[in-house]
């Protein structure tokens, strides 16, 4: 075990016989190592104001390597990183930097400047670092010193709502999505919920950090291991396949219950001391916690409620780019026929909804072109899943392709009725369907910002008020003026929100700025065995390492149903290069899967 503590003076020469031996593991030659000699020197007076940090083998207390952070704020150095020859590759390094980007953003560091030894480029590149061709702006001092390459980070430290979440550090993730969706009585999902069983692996990316995994289906071994090592996690206790039958409740039974019949289980995890999030609030996730169950603090998960209260906000002003699209509750499919057949006659496009739903299910775009061509508007109804409809009116999208059309706010309220804002995302819809989002910085344009955030917290105080705890989103669209169209809330993790965690840990990690876009299908083209797909994610993890992105399999257990998918997350500093990240793993998938079929 390696533990980390600050440098002594006196052990200026040790370590500066460890920098030298470490110079020299390269294959240099004397002469060039004597003339390296005097910049490496450590004088014991400059080991305090340096910053200068120790890797220690905890057990026979040799010091392995050293880092060393330079300069006053807001532009530091990473003067130093050098590791013992013999402990290369065993994470030493990585220990070091790390700590070196988190004392940094600690001590207001905005930017961290490294200049390195050309063999330890792609070490650098591995962590996170951007290449820099030389300083860009004032204040960075001079070029680079001959033969050495210049990377910079952003030194951030975790996201202020993370800390809000969980305390900043790691929870219990209880991945009920099926249980909660089940409270809602929901007609377009299928009894058995098997898509919402596997989505149930997001439950990897409720917060941050996981400490514990709870789990109705079995996952692959080694899947949050390799998780695990990109976002550096450590002691992530899985328990999964605990609604595929066997003792206890049945298969469709909740989650919750599933735990709480296993009394050892169920106190280590309620007794853990770390925080249980769940996908959603249920009356058994209330049981196995021993919290309050309020059922009515879930009513705006309904999508008429939700526009009652949207329409409430805006009778009170203050939103003047917020548009609220008409909508018609239908007493039985008569009445929504007779709407429909009103709208499309009249050359309206509309939106039928069911009260709940999931992805976008149970939401139908219908044209006047589509009523005609199914034969009328009793004939659509036909197609639809049974259940009250809401008639809703369609809100035509931006005039440019590259507008985006569906956006999303993204808080949470804390147990004080505290709202915290984290932020808006772009979604991926086709149709009506959800197929993924993208965070980061300028994802969502700038005219749009404003109105969204304010109308998302005003959504956020009303979800306070009326008792509701926890995380919800706004979803929107936007139309061709330059106005956004709430459409519906929802009272629970989300597909963007996890991008949202995902963009906190490695903006710690990595330093700031990160784009996160997570894909919720990407299509193999034939079922995979395990060690295939473990080869796989390998094989695409190192190509969008090579292309300076990350990738993470988020949802792994779709790769074994009869018609597979995977779903993705991937990450990089620019918008380009996850365009990229996200093309190269759709076309591996495939082809892999080619291969299979």
């Amino acid at each position: 075990m390696v533990k980390l503590r600050a440098a002594r003076p006196g052990e200026a020469e040790q370590l500066t016989a460890l920098v030298l031996r470490s110079k020299a593991h390269w294959g240099y030659d004397a002469s060039f190592l004597a003339s390296c000699a005097p910049e490496l020197r450590i004088p014991a007076e400059e080991v305090a104001g340096r910053r200068i940090v120790v890797a220690e083998d905890a057990s026979a207390g040799r010091v392995l390597g050293l880092a060393s952070l330079e300069g006053a704020p807001p532009v530091a150095r990473l003067g130093l990183l050098f590791v013992e020859p013999e402990a290369i590759g065993r994470g030493v390094g990585r220990r070091l930097y790390r700590d070196a980007l988190r004392r940094g953003a600690e001590l207001g560091f905005r930017r961290l400047l490294i200049d390195a030894d050309p063999h330890a480029a792609g070490f650098y590149r591995a962590m996170g670092a951007l290449g820099s061709p030389g300083p860009r702006a004032a204040g960075d001092g001079d070029e680079p010193p001959a033969g050495l390459v210049r990377f910079e980070a952003a030194p951030a430290p975790l996201a202020d709502w993370a800390r809000a979440w969980t305390d900043g550090g790691p929870a219990v993730h209880v991945g009920n999505v099926a249980e909660y969706n089940a409270q809602f009585a929901d007609a377009s999902l299928d009894r058995e919920q098997r898509a919402a069983h596997h989505y149930a692996c997001l439950a990897a990316f409720y917060s941050p950090w996981p400490g514990a995994l709870v789990l109705p289906g079995s996952v692959p071994p080694g899947w949050i291991e390799r998780v695990g090592r990109v976002l550096e996690w450590e002691g992530v206790e899985v328990y999964d396949g605990l609604a595929d039958g066997g003792p206890g409740p049945a298969p469709d039974a909740g989650l919750s219950d599933a735990v709480r019949v296993r009394p050892a289980l169920a106190a280590r995890l309620t007794s853990s001391g770390l925080p249980l999030v769940p996908w959603g609030r249920t009356a058994a996730f209330a049981r196995l916690t021993g919290l309050p169950w309020r059922p009515r603090e879930l009513r705006y998960e309904s999508k008429s409620a939700a526009h009652g209260l949207f329409g409430r906000i805006l009778e009170g002003g203050g939103h003047p780019r917020i548009l609220l699209p008409g909508q018609w509750p239908a007493p039985n499919r008569r009445a929504a026929a007779k709407l429909l057949a009103a709208r499309a006659g009249a050359g309206e496009s509309t939106v039928l909804k069911s009260e709940h739903g999931v992805g976008g299910s149970g939401t139908t775009v219908v044209t006047p072109h589509g009523v005609r061509a199914a034969g009328g508007a009793r004939a659509v109804l036909r197609g639809l899943p049974r259940g009250p409809l809401l008639v809703e009116e369609y809100v035509s999208g931006p005039a440019g392709p590259d507008e985006p059309r569906d956006l999303t706010y993204d808080g949470f309220v804390d147990e004080a009725g505290r709202v915290h804002e984290v932020g808006g995302a772009v979604m991926d819809v086709a149709g009506s369907g959800y197929r993924g989002a993208t965070v980061g910085p300028g994802v969502v344009p700038a005219w749009a910002e404003e109105p969204l955030l304010a109308f998302g917290e005003a959504v956020g105080r009303e979800l306070s008020a009326a008792g509701y705890r926890g995380w919800f989103d706004v979803d929107f669209v936007a139309d061709g003026a330059g106005r956004l169209a709430p459409t519906e809330t929802n009272l629970r993790l989300t597909g963007p929100s996890i991008a949202f965690m995902v963009a906190a840990r490695l903006d710690a990690l990595r330093g700031a700025g990160h784009f996160v876009r997570i894909a919720d299908r990407v299509e193999l083209g034939a079922r995979l065995p395990g060690a295939a797909l473990d080869e796989l994610c390998e094989t695409l993890e190192r190509g969008c390492a090579e292309l300076g992105a990350v990738f993470l399999p988020a949802i792994p257990t779709g790769a074994f149903d009869p018609a597979p998918w995977l779903g993705v997350l991937v990450a990089a500093h620019s918008r380009e290069v996850l365009d990229a990240a996200e093309a190269l793993v759709r076309a591996g998938a495939l082809a892999v899967g080619a291969a299979f079929a």
